[in-house]
């Protein structure tokens, strides 16, 4: 009995020693940075979606070529395998589907470590849609911006449709307050840990489909323009925020 419980004590004292290297290792990792890539598909099969090609939509039945498509992501936030939560501090974004670029956000500066879950909003707080003139990715001088009483452009697609009344579509989607607030706050995680050390990659690849605006919205022949805060405005936006997924991280 003697000489199993003083096994039984090596036993412990070797995996508490294991666990604490593990977490002086984990700890020691040097910061990095994360970089979130949205691809784009179109459609319920997630065909290839691209500025200035034509392409129909599967519910409306209608051509349509987009010539910009662009949305807000902020509020970045990591969570730790410890539980805890790392924030990006000024977190905002334009993405933008013009370039391979455009589509990336890259957070610096996240400490080392392994992360399991991501936390995005989609849109901008109310906070910053009222605090004055800003800069970088809120600067009014990026078009996204009506006036501070409206706020933020959250979405916007903009292209031709043959069947709209004249041959364009406009789709300028925000509000910030009220019923009708177009930002919303989705988590992700990864079913793996993401690895922030300093000298691997660390990518998290998302998929959004901007064929969804469209559930539930009228044919571009009776509605091709939204210019403005609303219930429209509302539905078309979180038709399209609530399917945008996490697909894969490269580490």
């Amino acid at each position: 009995m003697k000489s199993l419980n003083i096994f039984l004590l090596i036993v412990l004292i070797s995996s508490l020693v294991i666990t604490s290297c593990k977490k002086d290792e984990v700890a020691s990792l040097q910061k990095g940075s994360v970089s979130i890539e949205f691809d784009h598909v179109w459609g319920s099969n997630e065909g290839e979606f691209s500025l200035n090609k034509e392409l129909t939509h599967p519910m409306l039945g209608e051509k349509m070529t987009f010539s910009l498509f662009q949305y807000y992501v902020s509020n970045v936030r990591l969570k730790k395998a410890d539980g805890t939560w790392w924030t990006m501090p000024e977190s905002y974004f334009i993405v933008d589907a013009a370039t391979d670029e455009g589509k990336v956000i890259t957070i610096p500066d996240v400490p080392g470590g392994e992360y399991t879950d991501v936390e995005l909003m989609y849109g901008v707080d109310s906070l910053r849609s009222t605090s004055g003139a800003q800069t970088g990715a809120l600067s009014p001088s990026n078009g996204m911006f009506w006036s501070w009483n409206s706020g933020y452009i959250m979405v916007k697609a903009e292209g031709t449709a043959p069947t709209s009344s004249d041959g364009t579509f406009v789709f300028h989607l925000g509000g910030f307050k009220g019923d009708n607030k177009v930002q919303t706050i989705k988590t992700y995680a990864f079913g793996s840990k993401l690895v922030v050390d300093g000298t691997r990659e660390a990518e998290v690849h998302m998929i959004a489909n901007p064929a969804r605006l469209w559930h539930g919205a009228q044919k571009l022949s009776e509605k091709s323009k939204q210019t403005m805060p609303g219930a429209l405005a509302k539905s078309m936006s979180t038709n399209f925020y609530d399917v945008i997924r996490f697909d894969h991280i490269h580490n």
